[in-house]
């Protein structure tokens, strides 16, 4: 959400090698951003009168596009349906995709927005402000600020604000990666089939490091005995203790992920619902949720952040992943060319995967962003953009998926709106008598959940209606009239 420019102002070689008519690339700066610009030659007899033409990576806003859209999606009907909620520990949902995604898309757009970098001191400028922007949204959309969209207060206590959270996560993902990419944009060879990896060997040397410091860190790190007071759900503000002294433990109580948040950011800044609390361990109500269990272990009530530091360090490695699919989009002119590095590193990627989670060696953790999650979860982004990429790109069907082109192009505005319920809450703001008397709640009430006489049906109509659907209108119409939300 961070890359638009890259996705309106750039394209690579979406010209089929077996066209007869020859393109050139040319570069031109303009205002300090680069711009990829496709020259094709005019027939003779046009020829004084050259035109160039620009197109874009279509399957880049479309990818976009159907993450926000996952998003809008398990966020709101996640309740009603707990299957597509974020798995409560191990597994993989369709939830856990949403982050992940996000993260590839941003590695794809960074590679095709730092091919040419005219001024590399003007450049990392641009990434720093950028992550800064990130950074600062994050906080005031997650950090406790917003209490969007039910809650009309707005305010956080300092003593309890959340420091990490989504956004924050791809602001430190993006600078990272994109700042590899700047300072090494002169040390590349010309890459080839298999050389495509060791010509970006400084990329992967990150992704490599964070590789390790993430598995060194949470198989050999001690955690000990740690205590917290539940804020949320206890009136009495008891304080409870968790029992570790342990290494290399992948559970919920005594992991390395959570302890090393928990030391930075303290225990009160961290996120106070985690997902766990649906466990069978902590609720008869699991996987959806409800009251703990009499018997519940203490952890079920403690914080945990999914978004935290250790677990962002591993999510480098989907942003590297990501900006290898752009480097193939960059390097690779045919399509099948691009297709066959593109779903090969998939399928091994998922290969990997299952093979970790299934051996119980690493199993797939989206809580812990384990490597074996990284490897399914990218595995799954690079089938999935290869599939968008043929059906959009290839063989040109493209009205199907312009909603998510829409959504993509503006994607920032409707993660801050729709995801983020920022428009819903100010609609909630106009309300008769009750706060719960709105608009918003009178049309999924009334329209949706009554006339299909069930919460979870009307839930799931009302969010594919009015809110996919209606954003994706919106985002049309900005779109229409070229208005976009530029971080």
């Amino acid at each position: 959400m961070m890359d638009e420019e890259a996705a309106k102002k750039m394209e690579e070689g979406l010209g089929d090698s077996a066209m007869n008519k020859k393109q050139e690339e040319v570069a031109e700066i303009e205002n300090g951003k680069e711009r990829i610009i496709m020259e094709v030659p005019p027939p003779s007899s046009e020829a004084n009168n050259n035109k160039q033409k620009t197109k874009r990576v279509a399957t880049l806003d479309a990818f976009r596009g159907l993450t926000i859209v996952l998003m809008i999606l398990v966020d709101d009907a996640g309740g009603a349906y707990p299957r597509i909620d974020h798995s409560p520990w191990n597994g993989c949902t369709l939830a856990d995709f949403v982050m992940p995604f996000f993260l590839f898309i941003v590695g794809v757009a960074i590679a095709l927005a730092l091919k040419r970098i005219p001024k590399i001191s003007y450049a990392v400028r641009k990434i720093v402000l950028r992550t800064l922007k990130l950074l600062f949204w994050g906080i005031l959309l997650q950090g406790g600020y917003s209490h969007a969209p039910d809650d009309l207060a707005y305010g956080v206590n300092m003593k309890f604000i959340r420091w990490c959270g989504i956004l924050q996560r791809i602001g430190l993902v993006y600078c990272v990666v994109a700042l590899i990419e700047t300072f090494t944009t002169k040390l590349r060879p010309t890459p080839g089939h298999l050389s495509i990896f060791t010509a970006y060997k400084w990329q992967w040397f990150g992704g490599f490091v964070a590789f390790l410091i993430y598995m060194i860190t949470t198989y050999t790190l001690y955690v000990p005995d740690w205590s917290f007071v539940d804020h949320i759900n206890d009136d009495k503000l008891n304080r409870y203790t968790v029992k570790c002294g342990m290494r290399g433990h992948l559970g919920p109580a005594c992991n390395a992920v959570g302890y090393v948040d928990r030391q930075v950011w303290g225990v009160n800044h961290l996120y106070s619902q985690p997902v766990w609390r649906r466990l069978k361990a902590c609720t008869l109500s699991s996987p959806g949720e409800g009251p703990f269990r009499q018997d519940a272990p203490a952890w079920c009530r403690a914080p945990f952040e999914p978004e935290g530091l250790l677990s962002s360090i591993s999510a480098i490695m989907s942003g590297t992943i990501g900006i290898h699919y752009g480097h193939v989009l960059i390097n690779f002119k045919g399509h099948w060319e691009r297709l066959k590095q593109w779903v090969s590193m998939g399928f091994v990627l998922l290969i990997i995967a299952i093979i970790l989670h299934f051996t119980n060696a690493i199993p797939i953790n989206k809580q812990l962003y384990s490597f074996s999650y990284v490897c399914f979860t990218a595995g799954a982004a690079g089938i999935v953009f290869s599939a968008f990429y043929i059906l959009i790109d290839v063989w040109g069907i493209r009205t199907p998926f312009l909603f998510l082109e829409w959504i993509g192009m503006n994607a920032m505005l409707v993660f801050v709106m729709a995801a983020e319920g920022i428009f819903a809450a100010f609609v909630n703001g106009w309300y008769y008598e009750n706060p719960h008397n709105s608009l918003v709640h009178w049309i999924k009430k009334h329209v949706f959940v009554n006339v299909w006489h069930s919460e979870r049906v009307g839930t799931i109509l009302y969010v594919f209606f009015a809110e996919i659907t209606f954003w994706s209108l919106v985002a049309g119409i900005l779109h229409k009239f070229k208005i976009y939300w530029k971080l």
